[in-house]
């Protein structure tokens, strides 16, 4: 019971942090981006962004009102002794962070209306997305993440003659078509291979990888460098605005395909990417990973 309060406590407060605290790293860079901007419509968008950032970590207060839909993701060691419970915790979890940080209630059931707790009816909410490991701790992060950013996710199953070509343009276009719909400055998330649902889930998880990480992959590397440089080319700019970059970063993800698909996936986070990871360990000791 001991380690069950302290996975509960320990989801409470990523989300408290997700919700309230934007990464470092990102902040850097939209700091820089202000001191290289010309215009003056774009630099006071950005300003007021990094400026709601500051607030935001200063009354632990969240950054944005839409506080997304809640998702966990798990690496569940071997011997982690919590296992099928783990469940119910996040649950739990999700409803005190609701109420104590407070989050807005984002979770409509199809019939219902709003839960008023961001738990799904159907217990398909929080979403989880849980990865088995080996060990005995569990690494946990939380991602909420807001609606805006979630409706110009794209997806398309494309023929495999297209090649990388066509997988870039379908990138390409999918952020064009995002235009400002999705608060820019963006971080890109591609998913390439799998299936219809796993190119997504790459990209989402593609969100996650350290902020200016290359792939270790260098063919996959260069990809990610030219499809950032083509998307800051767009000229979407900061919230649309023509002005200053449209996104930050670009991460892909790639798995193995069917002879017949090439499935890519487009994630897409507005400049508020909210997530924050803790390995809890057997023992009940936790360590809290740095936002990057």
């Amino acid at each position: 019971m001991e380690l069950e309060r302290v996975v509960l406590e320990t989801a409470v407060e990523l989300l408290r942090r997700a919700s309230t605290q934007l990464p470092k790293p990102y902040i850097e860079a939209m700091r820089k981006a202000l001191e290289e901007m010309e215009g003056e419509i774009g630099k006071a968008q950005l300003g007021n962004i990094l400026e709601d950032a500051r607030l935001a970590a200063e009354g632990s207060l969240p950054i944005c009102q839409d506080t997304g839909i809640v998702a966990f993701l798990i690496e569940l060691g071997d011997d982690f002794p919590i296992r099928s419970r783990l469940k119910d915790i996040l649950i739990e979890a999700t409803r005190r962070a609701t109420e104590e940080i407070p989050l807005r209630p984002n979770a409509v059931d199809l019939f219902e209306g709003n839960t008023g707790d961001n738990v799904g009816l159907q217990g398909h909410v929080p979403i989880l997305y849980i990865d088995l490991v080996e060990g005995d701790e569990l690494r946990l992060t939380a991602m909420p993440k807001g609606g805006g950013s979630s409706n110009v996710a794209a997806h398309r199953m494309l023929k495999p003659g297209v090649g990388l070509r066509g997988v870039k343009e379908f990138v390409l276009e999918a952020v064009a078509t995002a235009g400002s719909l999705g608060c820019p400055p963006y971080f890109v998330g591609v998913g390439i291979g799998g299936g219809e649902d796993l190119c997504m889930l790459l990209a989402k998880k593609a969100l996650l990888r350290p902020f200016g990480e290359r792939h270790p992959d260098p063919r996959i590397a260069e990809m990610e460098r030219e499809l950032l440089e083509k998307i800051n080319q767009l000229g979407i700019g900061v919230m649309g605005l023509g002005e200053g970059p449209t996104a930050l970063d670009v991460h892909i993800e790639i798995a193995a395909r069917h002879p017949a698909s090439l499935p890519v996936g487009v994630v897409l986070s507005c400049w508020a990417l909210r997530h924050a990871t803790a390995v809890i360990r057997a023992d009940g000791t936790v360590v809290w990973e740095p936002q990057r």
